[in-house]
């Protein structure tokens, strides 16, 4: 009996963490008995919020204005559902990580940028450090930024192709290993997280390419969650390039993984491996993210109907041929070349192939932009 009441004594918060939370933080109080709970939903605390973000300068009732209003609405509630202090410490610390970072990049809207990851730990004397100062370098010379995670190995290498001046650096705090390069140390656009989940969606939400070296646990983190969130269509299509130093094989015993181990198991379809791109140099890789644009702008969803905006039209005929042989991504009717939905408020000049989508195949996506960019176009 007393064994059993022991155990209903022991929190069910059993983790351990690995920032805690203070004693003199679990002890803060004013003294004061707490006010009788109310819902941030009310109308009279929905008014005030509304106050609060017209006085800040929003629009009021416009959406952008809206999600700043639900923003401040979560936050309330975080009061009656009564989280612990170390919750409390992430959420905060996360929104104003992601809120500092946005900022930052916002300033620079519109050079492409790529998305560099690769080891920490390689030497200077490694052929993969070559590679990648040859390819970021390559990457400048077209007009693109590059975004590393600002340590050594490959993200210094990164950095030093393009220089400083083109360079982003997303690092992280670690108690080993992570220094912050000489090539990006003390630049504005070096942006030092304390979440992984924080840098992460950083690095992917902010590149147009991504370009992947050899590297440890951290590099294969990164490369199947950029993976994943491509094949599920959480992030935009863009392409993935691997890339390495003359004569090693690193990338082609990753490929040959993924065939044996996932392919052949049916774990991912053959159309997955469009997703993916083993480039045979630095150049080729360049090469291979410049055609991706070469036609392709981007793409959106409009409800389920599919939008990918192109440079120029397609001719009429050959968008026929495109919704026979890409059938299987078609949910109903057919791709039809159009202007902008009326929903739509940027690159407004741009001519549309449209479609229902399954959203689904992904790969086969890939696929089709890859077509898009080889055909023909019209003006």
């Amino acid at each position: 009996m007393g064994r059993a009441k022991k155990r209903q004594n022991v929190s069910n918060h059993n983790r351990q963490e690995l920032d805690p939370v203070t004693p003199a933080e679990l002890s803060r109080t004013d003294g004061n008995e707490p006010a009788p709970q109310r819902r941030a939903d009310e109308p009279e605390i929905a008014a005030r919020i509304d106050a609060l973000i017209k006085d800040m300068g929003g629009v009021p009732a416009n959406f952008e204005s809206r999600l700043i209003h639900d923003l401040i609405a979560s936050g309330l509630k975080l009061i009656p559902d009564k989280r612990n202090t170390g919750e409390l410490k992430l959420i905060t610390a996360a929104v104003k990580e992601l809120r500092y970072a946005f900022n930052v990049f916002g300033k620079y809207p519109d050079p492409h940028k790529v998305t560099i990851f690769g080891s920490a730990r390689t030497p200077k004397d490694h052929p993969d450090y070559a590679a990648t100062v040859e390819f970021s370098r390559f990457m400048a010379e077209r007009g693109w930024m590059v975004i590393t995670g600002a340590g050594g190995g490959i993200m210094e290498a990164g950095h030093v192709g393009p220089g400083r001046e083109k360079s982003f650096g997303v690092a992280i705090r670690l108690p080993f290993e992570q220094t912050t390069n000489e090539v990006i140390a003390g630049d504005s656009k070096l942006i030092t997280f304390r979440y992984f989940f924080t840098r992460k969606l950083m690095f992917i939400s902010q590149a147009e390419a991504v370009a992947l070296f050899p590297g440890g646990f951290g590099t294969m983190d990164e490369a199947f969650e950029v993976l994943t969130l491509i094949q599920t269509g959480k992030a935009s299509m863009v392409p993935i390039v691997m890339c390495e130093g003359a004569g090693e094989t690193y990338w082609e015993d990753f490929l040959r993984f993924i065939k044996s181990g996932l392919l052949t198991r049916k774990w991912i379809s053959p159309e997955d491996l469009n997703l993916l791109y083993l480039a045979k140099s630095p150049r080729d890789a360049a090469d291979h993210i410049a055609k991706f644009y070469q036609n392709y702008h981007s793409s959106r969803y409009v409800r389920d109907d599919l939008v990918i905006r192109m440079k120029k039209r397609l001719k009429d005929e050959d968008v026929a041929k495109l919704s026979t042989e890409f059938a299987k991504l078609i949910k109903s009717g057919t791709m039809t070349q159009r202007g902008p939905y009326e929903v739509e408020d940027d690159h407004l000049d741009l001519p549309r192939l449209a479609f229902t989508h399954t959203r689904r195949d992904f790969g086969l996506v890939r696929a089709l932009i890859d077509k898009i960019n080889d055909l023909p176009t019209v003006g």
